[in-house]
């Protein structure tokens, strides 16, 4: 059984909201954090090489990681890319559509920020990411009614499909959290991959639909992140997503500090934004 570290990024700042402060790493750290991956000994891969390896279409190497990015804060193109690409390390970028900047109007729970723009996301691509869907409005789906988590699943999809000119593989959902019902609805978007948060290693036999990552935190130490790239410093993830990773995921959830949108509140993503600080 081989561990295997999926590292779960959002900002990267010196000066970040204070709504999403708690789940930023500064430029200095997150330096430190990849030039201790390049020494580890350990291959960065995108999620797709895991669902690939998954459905026996391709092996993994023999020390894999992943680094994922979740929302689509402006900082990911303007900071972390360029350490990344400087570096040789590709990554999985999810996401949430109705946050981008430009071309479709602004669908979303998050309080007004500067993101990454539709014009950004083919450059992005030749500079080794992977881009996935993290959802439309960043919405609460576990949560939310069928119908619209059905439409929030697939309607991101068709987004960046149409933006991008090609399949997109793989989800990530808001908050981290899934259900079974929820996964399924995925799988039938056409997705062959998912993440969860869950806040432990995954491994060859994880569920596919709801990998395990872990959240790279303002208090995460270096140390912790050593840890990890040995293997170690958490619990290892069972193919059925379980009650301690749920528990972790409602946290993960009431830290960042976000609500759950009312069906009615769509249509007034003022609102919900406006809402979204004080929740």
């Amino acid at each position: 059984m081989i561990p295997i570290p999926i590292l779960n990024y959002h900002c990267v700042s010196d000066y970040p909201a204070p709504w999403i402060a708690e789940y930023t790493v500064t430029p200095g750290h997150f330096a430190q954090q990849l030039d201790l991956i390049l020494d580890s000994g350990r291959t960065v891969v995108p999620v797709s090489r895991l669902a690939d390896a998954a459905a026996g279409r391709r092996a993994l190497p023999r020390n894999p990681l992943v680094i994922t990015f979740d929302d689509g804060f402006a900082d990911f193109a303007d900071v972390a890319v360029p350490g990344l690409a400087d570096r040789g390390l590709p990554c999985t970028f999810y996401a949430a559509t109705g946050s981008l900047e430009g071309r479709h109007p602004r669908e979303t729970v998050f309080p007004p920020h500067s993101m990454v723009s539709w014009n950004q996301l083919p450059e992005l691509e030749e500079q080794g990411v992977e881009i996935g869907s993290h959802s439309h409005t960043h919405r609460d789906l576990d949560l939310a009614d069928p119908r619209i988590a059905a439409d929030e699943v697939l309607r991101s999809r068709e987004l960046l499909e149409d933006a991008l000119g090609h399949e997109i593989r793989s989800f990530a959902y808001p908050y981290g959290h899934s259900t079974s019902r929820l996964r399924r609805v995925v799988a039938q978007a056409g997705y062959d991959s998912a993440c969860a948060v869950r806040s432990r290693l995954s491994k060859v036999g994880d569920n596919i639909f709801a990998l395990a990552r872990l959240p790279m935190q303002a208090a995460t130490t270096i140390e912790e992140v050593s840890a990890w790239l040995d293997g170690r410093g958490a619990r290892i993830a069972s193919a059925r997503p379980d009650t301690l990773g749920i528990r972790a995921d409602r946290l993960y959830r009431r830290v960042l500090r976000m609500p759950v949108l009312p069906e009615n509140d769509l249509a007034d993503p003022q609102s919900a934004s406006g809402r979204a600080v004080a929740a």
